[in-house]
Order: C-alpha cells, then sequence, then structure tokens
C-alpha cells in the first residue's frame, strides 16, 4: 500500500463515513417499490441490494475518473484538508435528509461539498466549471424527466401487454420482474454511487502524492469502497424507502417493474459515460413517472414538491457547510479537529433526533394518522381522461390474494382526495421522526 500520512488516513476514513451513508441515504432507490408491494421482505431486499452494490462496484472506474481528476483540478494546490470540509459537508446534509425521510441526492451532497471547500480554498480556478456543467448540472435536469418518460411508457405497456389477462394471474409475474428489475438497479448503484468514493480516496492520495495525477484508483480503494456502500445498503434507509415506496404515488406490481427497468437502463448507461448522476432523482422519476402512467394513479404532488425543493438545495448547501468547514481546517490542526468535533456533534445530534420515533424494517410499510391531500390540478386531469381501472388488481395482496382493509395505500376514485401519504411524511413531522 502506497505511504499514507495521518491526515489523507483520516480523509480516508471519512470518505468510507460518506460512503456508508450513501448506502443507507440510497437503499430506497432500489428496494422502495420492491418492499412496498410486498414483492420481498425488507430484510431480504436490502441483503440482495447489499450484496449487488459490493458486485457493482467493480464494474467501472469511469465515474471514479471523473471525480478525481473531472470537476476538481488536481494540480490547482488542492490539499487533503479540503477534501475533508467537503465529505463533512456532505456527510451532515445526508444525514439531515435522511431523518426528514427525502430522497436527496448523495451525489449532489458530495459535488457540492467538493466544489465549497474548494472554493473557499483555492478559489474558482480549482473547480472545472465545463465539467461540473456537462458532467453534473446537465445530467440532473435531464435525468429525471428520462426516467420518468420511460417509466411512465414502460407502465402503459405494461398495463397494455396485459389487459385481457385477469390481474390476478399477472401480479405473481410481475413481482418476480419486480425482483429482477431490483437487482439491476442495485447493481446499477455500484457501478455508479461506489465510485464516488472511490474517485474522492484517489484524489486525497493524488494530493498527499501517494499515487500518480489520472491514476486509477487501486485496488483497496475499490474493495474497502464497495464493502462500505454495502454495509450501509444492508443497514436500510428506512424513512427514505417509506417516503420512496408509500409516499410519492400508491404503487402496483407492474408499475414497480416498470420504475425499477427505467432507471435500471438510464443508470446504467450514464454510468457508462462517466455522468455521476444522481441515482436518487433517477429513481424518483421513475416512480412518478409509473405513478403517472397508471390509469387513475395519483402522484402526491406536495411530497414530490417538497423531494424537488431538497434536490435544489443540496448541492449549495453542502457547498455552504463545506466551505465553513474548510475555512477552519486550513487554520492548522486544530482547525481540523475542531471541523471533526462539529461534524461528531452533529452527526449525533441528528442521531438522537432520529430515536425520537424510530422507522426500521418493521414498520418501513405502517402508516398511522395520515394527512389528506387533495387532488391538485395536474392529478385531477389526470384521472378526467384516465379513470382507474376497475378490478381485482387496486385490492390484491403481495400474494395476489385480495388486500385486508388496513392496507395503507388505496387507489383513488375522480374527484376524490388522493391517497393518504404516512403521516410522518408531514414537515412537523418530518423533523421529528
Amino acid at each position: 500500500m502506497e505511504h499514507i500520512t495521518l491526515l489523507i488516513g483520516i480523509v480516508i476514513v471519512t470518505a468510507l463515513v460518506f460512503d456508508f451513508t450513501n448506502g443507507f441515504h440510497d437503499t430506497a432507490n432500489a428496494m422502495a417499490t420492491t418492499i412496498s408491494t410486498g414483492a420481498l421482505s425488507p430484510r431480504i431486499a436490502v441483503a440482495m441490494s447489499a450484496a449487488l452494490n459490493l458486485l457493482g462496484a467493480f464494474l467501472s472506474v469511469e465515474v471514479a475518473k471523473t471525480i478525481s481528476g473531472g470537476i476538481i483540478d488536481e494540480s490547482a494546490g488542492i490539499r487533503p484538508e479540503v477534501i475533508f470540509a467537503g465529505l463533512v459537508g456532505a456527510i451532515v446534509w445526508n444525514l439531515l435528509t435522511w431523518l426528514a425521510g427525502l430522497p436527496s441526492s448523495s451525489s449532489h451532497a458530495l459535488f457540492g461539498g467538493l466544489i465549497g471547500a474548494t472554493l473557499v480554498s483555492v478559489g474558482t480556478g480549482g473547480v472545472n466549471g465545463d465539467a461540473v456543467i456537462m458532467k453534473v448540472v446537465i445530467p440532473a435536469v435531464a435525468a429525471p424527466f428520462v426516467a420518468g418518460l420511460a417509466s411512465l411508457l414502460a407502465t402503459r405497456l405494461t398495463y397494455r401487454v396485459a389487459r385481457n389477462r385477469d390481474e390476478r394471474d399477472t401480479a405473481k409475474g410481475y413481482r418476480a420482474g419486480q425482483i429482477a428489475s431490483a437487482a439491476l438497479v442495485s447493481l446499477a448503484h455500484g457501478t455508479n454511487d461506489a465510485q464516488k468514493t472511490m474517485g474522492v480516496i484517489t484524489l486525497a492520495l493524488v494530493t498527499g502524492g501517494a499515487v500518480a495525477p489520472h491514476a486509477d484508483p487501486p485496488l483497496w480503494v475499490i474493495v474497502s469502497a464497495g464493502l462500505a456502500i454495502a454495509l450501509g445498503t444492508y443497514l436500510g434507509g428506512w424513512r427514505i424507502i417509506r417516503t420512496m415506496g408509500k409516499g410519492i404515488t400508491d404503487i402496483q406490481p407492474p408499475q414497480g417493474f416498470a420504475a425499477q427497468t427505467g432507471a435500471a437502463a438510464v443508470i446504467l448507461s450514464s454510468s457508462h459515460l462517466g455522468f455521476a448522476l444522481s441515482t436518487t432523482q433517477v429513481c424518483s422519476g421513475a416512480v412518478m413517472g409509473a405513478g403517472l402512467g397508471r390509469k387513475g394513479g395519483v402522484v402526491r404532488w406536495s411530497t414530490a414538491g417538497r423531494m424537488v425543493i431538497a434536490w435544489c438545495l443540496t448541492l449549495p448547501a453542502a457547498a455552504l457547510v463545506s466551505g465553513g468547514a474548510a475555512y477552519l481546517a486550513e487554520r492548522g490542526d486544530w482547525g481540523v479537529t475542531a471541523v471533526a468535533v462539529l461534524a461528531l456533534a452533529a452527526c449525533g445530534a441528528i442521531w438522537a433526533a432520529s430515536r425520537r420515533k424510530p422507522v426500521d424494517h418493521t414498520n418501513v410499510n405502517a402508516t398511522g394518522e395520515e394527512a389528506t391531500e387533495p387532488a391538485g390540478v395536474i392529478t385531477a386531469a389526470l384521472q378526467s381522461v384516465a379513470p382507474p381501472p376497475a378490478g381485482p388488481l387496486a385490492a390484491t395482496d403481495a400474494a395476489g390474494a385480495p388486500a385486508a382493509s388496513s392496507d395503507p395505500v388505496a387507489p383513488v376514485a375522480p374527484g376524490s382526495s388522493s391517497a393518504q401519504p404516512p403521516h410522518d411524511l408531514a414537515p412537523a413531522a418530518a423533523a421529528t421522526s
């Protein structure tokens, strides 16, 4: 192994902590719809996703190169403490959005953290603006729409192909398809998100002189990053799984299959091209597209709106936190220590707040008191031209049998209020859940 100083070692550990938070923050991307429809039990779903995340980490290094030598200029005088500050901002924002149950982008938190710390440390010359626009901003804007459109069309096609079949007969087949497509999303997530941490660690090694500029990530970096994201995935980000699976729309097995297949295609394509896009935004867009693709389907636009706000805030908020951390870290050893202590205190406070109302595998699909969200203009217009289907699928459980009356999400009739989201998705409750 290359010679590594204490500071670079701290950066590597912090990067792996970020990778861990990325894992449990983004578990919902692959498994939320699979869990919400009952295709897999929560524990089995996250275990499968973790294993495939680990496998995906070994399939490509293109995204890692984008991070280590694309967005940030390696030759601009970036020092390890700057990377440390960038990671701190990304971790704090990841945990805040996890506490609120919002599927924000771990990728953009990382980008924002690195950009903010670099701007404070070396100025605009340390950031490759063209790479940020072409490989971060444009994919961030386009990917949710592309995934949503693909998912919408796939959902329409899926229902059209099976329109003459009894829904009970096709339910099990669609759930098997969900498992396969969820596995593909997990594999794609490993090829994209695990590489981001590899790129950060490689950047730290380059700034410390441990490896040559523009080098591929060493094997031990690939292994450690893959294991960290897999462990985080296995623990499961249950709050975000609840939002993704129940809070955006009522997902039926055909919709879940279409959403996951569309998302996997977009993520794998971007990984091949080296686009470090947000898998969270892709999967969220796919879920919304699936909600619009079913006749009578409802998208809960208030929840979707909070997600979009979080997406827009992620990069600048992480940049702001990391900029402050970089200013402190550059004061010397005491500054690095202060940043570490403040980060640990913030993480501890967020964890303590989350214990007030825990969400785990035992209650991820449960709802309590529900808040009614009126059908919006878009939903009402869609329902007027595409009424809900009258069939047994809307009232079937995971095994294809009639659903029990306690099912938390039911189809919505034209003119009625939309299906009710989990009570802890309201902003006030989310802050304390």
